[in-house]
């Protein structure tokens, strides 16, 4: 399948890992930085530096939230700028990748 470049945008895929206490306080960074769209998945787990985080376990309540954002390149390095200083205090992680947006609704960003 090849597609056609007239219905696709070049633009940067940001992946955040945080803790889930920690989420107000990313959002206000995101909103810092100007993004008006993000996706927030909470209740995530997984295994990273701060150990094994299982959604399913009652006892010990620790969640991890997933928050997935679309920006062109400028807009990128502006959240990225604005969250790298505090990315220590709220552990996890980021992940920035390439990827298309395909033309539909417009891009909130």
């Amino acid at each position: 399948m090849v597609l056609r470049p007239d219905i696709l945008v070049t633009m940067k895929r940001i992946e955040i890992v945080i803790d889930e206490k920690s989420l107000d306080d990313m959002l206000r960074l995101l909103r810092d930085a100007d993004v008006r769209g993000y996706t927030v998945i909470k209740k995530a787990g997984g295994l990273g530096s701060t150990g094994e985080r299982n959604p399913d376990d009652y006892v010990l309540e620790e969640h991890n939230a997933v928050m997935v954002l679309a920006c062109e390149e400028d807009q990128a390095e502006k959240v990225i700028m604005t969250l790298q200083p505090k990315l220590k205090d709220f552990g996890g992680m980021c992940l920035i990748s390439d990827c298309q947006w395909v033309i539909g609704p417009a891009a909130s960003l």
